[in-house]
């Protein structure tokens, strides 16, 4: 079924799906873009189908489904009620003269009926078109290629196993705009041309991108980079993208492939090739093999915007430069420095503080943090005094885990005397000394597998994940 949100001035169809829970923040951040406050009625709520804003322009509806990936549809309002003797009422009550231009005699038109958590009959959709006959249509039906196309919306509510006769509200409004729903599917995974283990789900690199309020021109780093997903959905944007990663291997596109059925990678798998494929080469800077905890570029406000998803160390391992014995003597230019445990206290740690210098005022920082939900609060969530707090979005992972978007705005440069070491905010306090998310995620799958005698060891998968 399709679920319904309506804005004031226009309507937005999206379905509910494992979008969902990022549409508010999207469409919050969409509309900072133009410099638009978010404006909800008095009756809004967050998990309601329908959403009522105010203060929106058509202009600015077809720029935020021009992007959003959460977001399905958009209409203008023309009348709604909790009957269809209401909604009569109110489209009566409608101005004519905005209903004219797209009613004449010399256009077409098409009615579609939506409804949410409730299947029509198709006879039932042609009585609901037949009901409408007191608007003013003068044109000629086109069910193929209309130049106006106007939807009727039913709400049924949420619950599928109480599901009401009558609807508990009606919509009537004219078609603006689409979402970029099709995104999602034209760069999917799947389909792309150099994938690895822990490659980012397009539908969330897009949502990222528009929680980062990327836009054309922009200069946006990821200091994970990968294979590079993120910087995919944010080239689409126009954006200049690069990014940083530890591992040789995935940087230079060589080693195991991560495909079924190909044991190596070949020759031209690698994140430039990605951008390629969408053809946005052109807005692809550079990657770099580079040590995250260890920065290698010069201190100023280089980037608009830093997207990433750090390591977690399930299917990947989270490493970083080092070692935990003295170095004697300098390396030669050939030697490949050996690596040691990051851990994720670390790893934000070394993010907020680099995010804090390296991005310029107003920059978003938009990052994952895997957390352990039986013990999750917000208190957790590592804090920055150069940053305010955007949103946090649950993404859920399972019974006992997820990860929250987070995404942060700089408010404030770092001072000149502070060292980096004093940036991170001391409550993030869960994660010091161990990786507390990597070992209850081993004991939580051990207890739902019933392995009490032959656990799991997290010590053993780490120590083979570092030795990869």
């Amino acid at each position: 079924s399709v679920c319904v949100s309506v804005f004031q001035w226009s309507l937005v169809v999206h379905e509910f799906n494992k979008y969902f829970y990022f549409l508010l923040q999207e469409i919050k951040a969409l509309l900072a873009l133009r410099g638009k406050p978010f404006i909800p009625d008095e009756k809004f709520k967050e998990k309601s189908p329908f959403w009522c804003l105010d203060g929106l322009s058509e202009e600015d509806i077809r720029s935020i489904m021009a992007r959003s990936v959460c977001a399905k549809s958009a209409f203008e309002l023309w009348g709604h009620g909790q009957t269809h003797s209401e909604l009569r009422a109110s489209l009566l009550s409608y101005q004519s003269e905005n209903m004219s231009p797209f009613m004449h005699k010399d256009s077409t038109y098409r009615i579609n009926i939506y409804t949410f958590n409730k299947t029509l009959e198709f006879t039932d959709r042609i009585k609901r078109i037949d009901a409408l006959d007191y608007l003013p249509f003068e044109g000629t039906v086109n069910l193929k290629s209309p130049q106006h196309i106007f939807c009727l919306l039913e709400d049924y509510g949420t619950d599928p196993n109480n599901i009401p006769e009558h609807p508990n509200s009606v919509y009537f409004g004219r078609w603006l705009a689409d979402g970029q729903r099709e995104l999602i599917h034209s760069h999917s995974v799947k389909n792309r041309h150099f994938i690895g283990n822990t490659s980012m789900d397009a539908g969330l690199s897009f949502i990222m991108a528009n929680h980062a309020k990327v836009k054309e021109n922009d200069l946006v780093f990821d200091p994970f980079v990968g294979t590079g997903s993120l910087l995919v959905a944010c080239s689409h944007f126009g954006a200049y993208v690069c990014g940083t990663d530890i591992d040789y291997n995935t940087i230079h596109g060589r080693g195991r492939s991560s495909r079924k059925n190909q044991k190596w990678r070949g020759p031209d798998e690698n994140i430039k090739a990605n951008l390629r494929q969408y053809g946005t080469e052109k807005t692809f800077l550079d990657v770099m093999v580079s040590d995250s905890s260890k920065s290698v570029w010069r201190e100023a406000a280089l980037f608009d915007a830093i997207i990433t998803d750090p390591p977690y160390g399930i299917r990947e391992s989270t490493r970083r430069t080092g070692s935990h014995k003295d170095i004697t003597k300098p390396p030669d230019e050939s030697h490949i420095p050996v690596s040691q445990a990051y851990h994720l206290s670390d790893i934000f740690t070394d993010l907020l503080n680099f995010s804090a210098h390296h991005l310029v005022m107003g920059g978003r920082l938009v990052y994952w943090l895997p957390v352990y939900r039986p013990e999750y609060c917000e208190e957790m969530v590592p804090l920055n005094p150069c940053f305010q707090l955007i949103s946090n979005c649950e993404q859920t992972l399972s019974s006992h885990t997820s990860r929250r978007l987070i995404t942060m705005e700089k408010i404030k440069e770092p001072e000149e005397l502070d060292s980096l070491t004093h940036l991170a905010d001391p409550r993030f306090s869960p994660y010091q000394g161990h990786n507390a998310f990597r070992e209850k995620y081993f004991s939580g799958l051990n207890k739902r597998r019933g392995k009490e005698d032959n656990k799991l060891d997290f010590n053993d998968v780490q120590s083979k994940n570092a030795s990869r």
